[in-house]
């Protein structure tokens, strides 16, 4: 009893020292946030990235190919993968607090020599050369989390699938955005192939009109030759058209998890909608809503609770062991209740003296880490902030770039009727129809161009806000 009320009164005080070590608090790093976004005029608590990702493309096919994306896209499913793995390693986690426990079942048969004292004494008393051992038992040990460290060792483990769930967010936050993108670059590319197809169209009947003009004396074969140019450079942006949206094409299949086919599309680039008039909202929210952002707010608890384990580890530790079970030298009464019996308990209370100055070290490579984490914390807010202001900048630049293109295409295509008019009448020559020709469809690819860049800076600002996970 003695034994008992010694053992109990150690534990008693191992545990009330719980008192004389703070736990590891966690303090968010101060964030220097601006109140609104740059490029916008006030700070509207709305934003488009609390939008669904089929609310904010409506096209049904686009809708389609973002669906077969989450669906099958390969870096989704890795990123799902380890998600599960982290959870498995999440559950076992929190069974960190409980003992081990295990059982074994052992004989064994020692035979002494016969001129040793045990021989001897073998021989003397039990009238045999030699002993037997036979034993089943089961066996505890458990370790009393009095500084916290198994609390944190299953919070780092918590930290570690939060930050796999939220990478798998990430991810699909730019698969969405990357399936938007080929389609509006898939867009771009038949837009311009149908318009360098209507310019081959003018060339050829450029090219008419001047060969006949050749052939009546009107003009020089020289004209024949450069209308004949400009025919070819504009079959050749035609075969070079064709194989990039071959590519786009395969480009958008593998994306969305399939093999390199067509893509069926039955809309044009002008008839896309997305929203125009697009909410930022504040810089605090976007922060919270990222999950790169989240993740790596998660890496840095994940180092706090590091921090924690490291700190326990330099104070003593409390472990109990028990094992118990039947015990015989004869394997005929080897199972005999109770005469088998056996049953031990050690209870103990173990600190570090001197380690090499291991644990000291740990301690403070951990901290070292975790500062490095409050700054890679910082960064990646820095990085959020910055793509959401390129994006922001992009839009409204863009906005005018188009109108500004769209003036010109007006402008050259009237350009055109005139030059054509006046070669007709001889007023003019066959290089200024060509040049104008020349001008118009690289006025109307750029213009084309340009539309595409407005969509994608759209789609941008959408992801960079935070949006494409819902």
């Amino acid at each position: 009893m003695k034994i008992i009320k010694n053992f109990l009164l150690t534990l008693i005080f191992a545990l009330g020292a719980v008192s004389c070590v703070s736990k590891m608090a966690y303090a968010e790093p101060d964030l220097e946030l601006p109140e609104k976004f740059q490029y916008t005029a006030t700070a509207d608590t709305a934003s488009v990235a609390n939008l669904e990702w089929k609310q904010f493309f409506t096209d049904p096919i686009l809708q389609g190919l973002i669906e077969k994306g989450i669906k099958n896209n390969y870096d989704l499913q890795i990123a799902l993968k380890q998600v599960a793995s982290s959870q498995e390693k999440l559950k076992q986690a929190k069974y960190l607090q409980y003992p081990d426990v295990g059982f074994g079942v052992s004989a064994q048969i020692s035979k002494p020599s016969k001129n040793s004292m045990n021989g001897q004494s073998l021989n003397l008393f039990l009238g045999k050369s030699y002993v037997e051992d036979y034993n089943a038992a089961f066996n505890l040990s458990w370790e009393a989390d009095i500084w916290g460290k198994i609390k944190n060792q299953q919070e780092v483990s918590r930290m570690q699938y939060l930050q796999t769930y939220e990478a798998t967010k990430a991810i699909q936050t730019q698969v969405v955005a990357a399936i938007a993108q080929g389609y509006y670059n898939l867009l771009m590319l038949d837009k311009q192939l149908q318009i360098a197809k209507s310019n081959l169209e003018l060339s050829t009947n450029t090219l008419s009109l001047t060969e006949k003009l050749w052939q009546s004396g009107d003009t020089t074969s020289l004209g024949v030759q450069q209308a004949t140019a400009q025919k070819q450079s504009t079959e050749l942006l035609i075969t070079q058209l064709e194989q990039n949206i071959a590519i786009q094409e395969n480009a958008l299949s593998i994306l969305v998890g399939e093999n390199p086919n067509k893509v069926n599309r039955t809309i044009e680039m002008s008839d896309t909608s997305l929203p125009q008039e697009i909410s930022a909202g504040l810089p605090a929210a976007m922060v919270s809503r990222r999950p790169d952002v989240r993740q790596q707010e998660l890496v840095l608890l994940e180092s706090n609770a590091m921090v924690g384990i490291a700190q326990a580890n330099m104070y003593p530790s409390l472990k109990i062991t028990a094992n118990g079970g039947v015990n015989s030298f004869k394997i005929d009464n080897w199972f005999q209740i109770p005469a088998s019996l056996f049953g031990s308990v050690l209870g103990g209370l173990t600190q570090p003296i001197f380690q090499k100055r291991q644990l000291k070290t740990d301690l403070n490579v951990a901290k070292i880490q975790r500062e490095k984490n409050v700054l890679a914390f910082r960064q990646s807010v820095l990085n959020a902030v910055g793509e959401v202001s390129d994006a922001l900048v992009s839009n409204e630049s863009l906005k005018v770039q188009e109108q500004k293109a769209t003036e010109q295409v007006a402008t050259l295509k009237d350009g055109i009727k005139s030059a054509e008019m006046l070669y007709k009448g001889g007023l003019a020559n066959y290089l200024e129809v060509i040049t104008a020709q020349g001008n118009s469809l690289q006025a109307e690819l750029n213009l084309a161009s340009v539309k595409r860049q407005r969509l994608s800076s759209i789609v941008d600002l959408y992801r960079a806000l935070g949006g494409g996970w819902k």
